[in-house]
């Protein structure tokens, strides 16, 4: 061996043992980022039962007896889909433009990412599908944006990918990234995007629908479709062409498709969004109650904004709409007339009170405000607070076409709104219990006091029904018993009142005798203080209240005309027994509440409670209807005639099958109210202002038949229009051996004009 040769093998070592040391070190550096990851010594890694358990916000849903969701309660408004609800037409958009090798990589796409690096990001950063699944789940980008934090991220990410993709099949990493994502406005995951983007269940998405969604996952907040229509349409047909390119659609397809505009169909969900939205408060309170007495089986409470339960309700997504479809045609109609005859009134929306009155109201008004509260909250003075409301500001108010801009100060704002007529409908159906539809307002974003169960108002005549169904139950009256109607007195040492009570007729006629049909047809009160002395005030209460009224009645006799304030729910609650026989089925709202595996938490059953007989309940029914066909309810039947002022849109109604019902006005028409049954739906409506001394100057457009009984008819003719619903058109069921006489034909029918039935103008207490 050579000297020059050993030189040369000696060289070749050399080399060799470089090269050597640059494969082995390289392999070690490119390795050990993702052992250093995989160990935590990168920060914080997701372990085994992390990624099956990955953290999810899961909104918990409202869902109505027919299957439709009402709405969320959510930290994130997110209910997910399961992989089978996925459409294809999605899926493929989604792997054309996010990652075309998809379903050839193991969580990493090595080609992208090389292109990424000699193209120094200018051609994407190359992340798949699952890696930008992983920051989702599990990661955060990092608060540095140094290069550092960025490549430690990136191993990190490397790393949870690939022990996805090994965890989960190709499909559920996409439908795990879908139900993930942000879509902005509200809506996190795919199908809370279909829903408010296109009112529509995820499997029921369109193809260029699919596509304008997938074109937001770019960025959402850049790509938002309610304020860059333009931009977000462009992006869409990018993600078309993407599908014409891996062979998803054809040229003539993609064509087809880019022409077509992004056919939003708006249906936002947030709590004052939507359908329900009283009742979805009535419910999120009851739910704290029910949480905190239902602890989970391992320990902790519920979240209601994270955990996923879904909640099972009576109501009917169908009925729901059509009874806040009325109460907007009517309210907005009547409201339009009601700012009218403001126009003339000095002391607008108020009438019965002084200036003094007036600011006195104004000032209690701003206390309970939560202007007022929230800076009397940071230490300010009484007299700086209203200093402020006095101040003209830039504002958002309620207007029946649509929310206006406006500048005003906070005390004229709130003159404004209590220049609005307030509304409230409940419908029940009385052999179950269950509450149909729920109305507590105008809009839940405006006015948030529900006038279904927190408010309570005068009931007016709509509460003498119970003093005739006391005395029938009691002492088995016929409905032709006839009564002299003269004044009636009431000795005050009978109940031991301060003074007599001798309440009058509302048209101050008298004379003759009346039967019991035609006396509460027209709601004639002398009559009806005859009654309520012949069996006793308490004995009147004691029905009611096992009928279903809760609040305390007071045992005098102006009861029996209605001086005593109850809520709506009660009073449908009450009616409702008329119509099940005398059987009392308490109010049900809830069917079920399940976890988010589907296991059912508890299950819910009405209570029930015999109040009379059914022969007793069912005459009562058969005085009701009498109301409807010839008192102060029977606009519901007339084939001729029209509202003053077109008041009732739809009219005339022109109802020819059953309704047993009763309207009701209070003192100087502050409250206008309408109770009306078929056999199977039980609907009361209340209408009035905030303040009782909001009303109409007189009884033409201030009473209950005017005021609420239009939203009941329009109600219920489009429920009768829903074949789907079976709203009853049948007669009351009629007991079998019925020993009491119903057939008053021989008797002096009433003898009055539509417009002005005998309807009290209120009590005279």
């Amino acid at each position: 061996m050579t000297d020059k040769e050993t030189s040369s093998q000696i060289e070749e070592k050399k080399y060799l043992k470089w090269f050597w040391r640059f494969v082995i070190g390289g392999t070690i550096f490119a390795i050990l980022p993702f052992l250093l990851a995989s160990i935590g010594a990168l920060g914080d890694m997701p372990d085994f039962n992390d990624l099956e358990n990955p953290e999810n916000n899961l909104a918990t849903e409202v869902i109505s007896i027919d299957g439709k969701t009402l709405g969320k309660y959510a930290k994130e408004n997110r209910t997910p889909v399961r992989v089978n609800d996925i459409p294809q037409n999605l899926i493929d958009a989604l792997i054309a433009t996010e990652d075309e090798r998809f379903y050839s990589h193991s969580g990493i796409d090595f080609k992208a990412t090389a292109r990424a690096i000699i193209m120094l990001g200018s051609k994407g950063g190359g992340s798949t599908i699952t890696q930008q699944l992983s920051k989702l789940i599990f990661h955060k980008r990092e608060p540095n944006t140094n290069t550092f934090q960025k490549l430690k991220q990136k191993f990190k990410e490397y790393v949870i990918a690939i022990r996805l993709e090994r965890q989960y099949t190709k499909k559920e990493i996409l439908t795990m990234y879908l139900n993930k994502y942000d879509f902005l406005n509200q809506a996190v995951g795919i199908r809370s995007a279909s829903r408010i983007y296109f009112g529509k269940e995820p499997k029921e998405l369109e193809q260029h629908e699919s596509a304008m969604l997938v074109g937001m996952l770019k960025n959402s907040s850049l790509y938002n479709p309610i304020r860059r229509e333009e931009m977000v349409l462009n992006r869409r047909n990018v993600v078309l062409k993407q599908m014409e390119k891996n062979n998803f659609l054809s040229t003539s397809e993609k064509d087809s498709l880019q022409k077509m505009d992004l056919g939003l169909d708006l249906h936002r969900e947030g709590h004052s969004d939507g359908y329900a939205t009283y009742f979805r408060e009535y419910l999120r309170d009851f739910m704290k109650g029910w949480i905190k007495e239902n602890p989970k089986p391992e320990g902790g409470d519920y979240n209601l904004h994270r955990d996923g339960l879904k909640i099972y309700v009576t109501l009917d997504s169908r009925m729901q709409k059509y009874a806040e479809e009325a109460m907007q045609e009517h309210i907005s109609n009547l409201q339009r007339i009601f700012f009218k005859e403001q126009k003339r009134n000095r002391t607008a929306p108020f009438y019965d009170i002084d200036k003094k009155q007036v600011n006195i109201t104004m000032d209690q008004a701003m206390k309970r405000s939560n202007r007022w509260k929230r800076m009397k909250n940071n230490g300010k003075s009484n007299e700086e607070i209203r200093a402020s409301f006095k101040k003209k500001t830039q504002m958002s108010v309620f207007s029946w076409k649509g929310d206006i801009d406006t500048i005003m100060s906070p005390l004229d704002s709130i003159r404004y709104y209590k220049h609005f007529l307030r509304a409230g409908l409940m419908s029940i159906e009385p052999q179950s219990g269950h509450v149909k539809a729920w109305v507590g307002g105008l809009d839940y974003k405006h006015f948030q006091y529900d006038a279904v169960k927190q408010q309570k108002r005068q009931v007016g005549s709509t509460f003498k029904p119970f003093v005739y169904a006391t005395a029938i139950n009691q002492l088995q009256l016929s409905p032709c018993e006839e009564y002299p109607n003269t004044p009636y007195t009431i000795p005050k040492d009978d109940y031991g009142m301060p003074e007599d009570w001798s309440p009058k007729n509302a048209t101050e006629k008298y004379g003759g005798m009346l039967n019991l049909k035609d006396a509460l047809a027209g709601s004639v009160n002398v009559i009806t203080a005859r009654l309520i002395h012949k069996v006793h005030p308490k004995t009147v209460a004691k029905f009611a209240q096992d009928a279903g009224i809760e609040s305390e009645i007071p045992e005098v006799p102006a009861i029996a005309l209605g001086s005593v304030d109850l809520s709506l729910f009660e009073m449908v609650g009450a009616y409702s027994t008329f119509a099940n026989g005398g059987l009392r089925v308490e109010q049900m709202m809830i069917l079920r509440i399940e976890d988010k595996n589907g296991t059912i938490l508890e299950q819910f059953t009405p209570k029930t409670k015999e109040v009379m007989n059914e022969e007793s309940a069912y005459v009562v029914l058969n005085l009701m209807e009498g109301v409807t066909k010839s008192g102060s309810g029977q606009r519901l039947r007339s084939k001729w005639g029209s509202y003053p002022d077109n008041v009732a849109t739809g009219y005339p109604y022109e109802f020819t099958n059953s309704i047993a019902g009763k309207t009701g006005t209070t003192q100087n028409q502050s409250d206008g109210w309408f109770m009306g049954i078929v056999p199977n739906l039980a609907t009361g409506v209340w209408v009035g202002g905030e303040d009782r001394a909001t009303h109409f100057k007189g009884i033409t457009y201030g009473q209950g038949a005017s005021m609420a009984l239009p939203i009941w008819a329009l109600y219920y003719q489009k429920c009768y229009a829903d074949s789907s619903l079976n709203v009853s058109k049948e007669d009351f069921k009629k007991p079998e051996n019925l020993s009491i006489e119903l057939d008053c034909s021989k008797e002096k029918e009433l003898e009055e004009n539509p417009l002005e039935e005998l309807e009290d103008e209120g009590p005279e207490f």
